[in-house]
């Protein structure tokens, strides 16, 4: 999509490195001259948000790791002592790592949801939403792995509880659990491991992430109207300076939020609990996880049983990657759908909940709450969106995204006069 580059350089070592290694040109082409859809709205600015979020995670993350001792009976001081207490700005890098990972988590749900709404998953990005869906669960793995490593009660008490589903599974669910543990029990080996897999994990995350923007570059991005590009020149405009304004001015309201967080509420989304060093002999009252992975947690807890709880919490990220095929209807986006735009938002009101009851004491009311909603979550991709795919009477779409700019301009134009 972004085809071959045009970029020429201006000085005689620029040609003789650019001969041996065209790194600007693949710049120029990717990020410069790259066309896009001319009626993108802020919705898209979100990739580039990410993108910001996992350098800074991943920057922050490395400083903490030169501080941070992988020890069962030092973690908990080299992080509330000497990272807080005795590093240069340490405090200041550690709320920015804790309250990064939930506003890297904010951007990424947003960034999916607009996916699901405006059909970013259908063809041709079948590839791209399924990668996606990898970075997707490779965040959560991080970000559990990270959550441990303070070793404060939750963490130790969280560390615990998912650790212990791998025994659910038959056969090899013990052996996966003592390798997890390093042991019988979760203790420093588990911390070592996990300690070395939070580290490597953003790495993987970042090569998946250069795959993501391959793939968005081959395939062309989507647009609010779903329609495909017809016309370079009438359907799109350079990345550079169009997309990139919005980009640096929708990151600039993201940092403001960002900055808040650290600078004037850091730990409103820290557990209280895990200010307590971690002892094997005193649970928190009530263990929950971090608020972005709250929806799963409720569904774990919603089954009865310890292996169908587990089937069912990874059967809710695996169905995301199968859904390119559920959703067969030829309109993507959800502004021409009107029966999916309503399921689309009970739909978010489902995942919502589900965080919601994921985050209270288990009752039975609640319980039985937890499982309405799982069907529900389960239920819009495998039922709601085949049967949409079929039934659903479509409003008219734009013959090209050109026509749909110039129809919402000259409707705005009458509205005005």
């Amino acid at each position: 999509m972004s085809g071959p580059s045009t970029y020429v350089p201006k000085s005689a070592i620029g040609h003789w490195f650019e001969s041996r290694l065209p790194f600007m040109g693949l710049v120029h082409s990717s990020f410069i001259a790259y066309p896009v859809p001319r009626n993108l709205n802020y919705m898209w600015t979100f990739g580039a948000i990410l993108s910001f979020m996992l350098v800074a995670q991943i920057v922050t993350g490395v400083v903490l790791a030169m501080h941070y001792i992988p020890s069962a009976t030092e973690a908990f001081s080299s992080v509330n002592d000497r990272i807080m207490r005795d590093v240069n700005y340490g405090w200041m890098i550690r709320y920015m790592h804790s309250n990064g990972a939930s506003l890297f988590f904010l951007a990424g749900y947003i960034h999916m949801f607009r996916g699901l709404y405006y059909g970013s998953f259908k063809p041709p990005r079948e590839v791209l939403w399924i990668i996606g869906v990898i970075i997707y669960f490779l965040m959560m793995a991080t970000a559990f792995m990270g959550y441990v490593l303070p070793w404060g009660s939750m963490s130790f008490a969280g560390a615990t509880v998912i650790t212990n589903l791998t025994s659910a599974i038959p056969l090899v669910g013990n052996s996966i659990a003592h390798w997890l543990w390093g042991g019988f029990a979760v203790g420093g080996p588990t911390l070592n491991r996990f300690f070395s897999l939070h580290y490597l994990l953003p790495f993987i995350i970042a090569a998946f992430v250069g795959l993501h923007v391959w793939a968005l570059h081959v395939a062309g991005q989507n647009n609010p109207d779903g329609v495909e590009v017809k016309d370079v020149e009438r359907d799109t405009v350079a990345f550079t300076p169009y997309a990139t304004i919005k980009d640096v001015f929708g990151l600039s309201v993201f940092l403001i939020l960002y900055a808040w967080l650290v600078f004037y509420i850091p730990n409103y989304l820290l557990d209280a609990d895990n200010s307590n060093i971690a002892n094997p002999l005193a649970t928190p009252a009530h263990v929950v996880p971090e608020w972005y992975l709250l929806p799963f947690y409720a569904m774990l807890r919603a089954i009865p049983n310890k292996l169908m709880g587990v089937i069912v919490l990874f059967s809710a990220i695996v169905v995301l990657a199968i859904i390119p095929w559920l959703d067969r209807s030829p309109v993507k986006s959800a502004k021409y759908r009107p029966a999916y735009r309503f399921f689309f938002w009970v739909f978010v009101l489902i995942c919502i909940g589900l965080g919601y009851l994921g985050s209270q004491e288990p009752t039975e009311g609640l319980a039985l709450i937890a499982r309405i909603f799982t069907f529900g979550y389960f239920a819009f991709f495998l039922i709601i969106m085949p049967v949409l795919s079929f039934t659903e009477k479509t409003r008219p779409i734009p013959t090209s995204i050109a026509d749909a700019v110039l129809t919402k301009t000259k409707t705005a134009a009458v509205t005005a006069g």
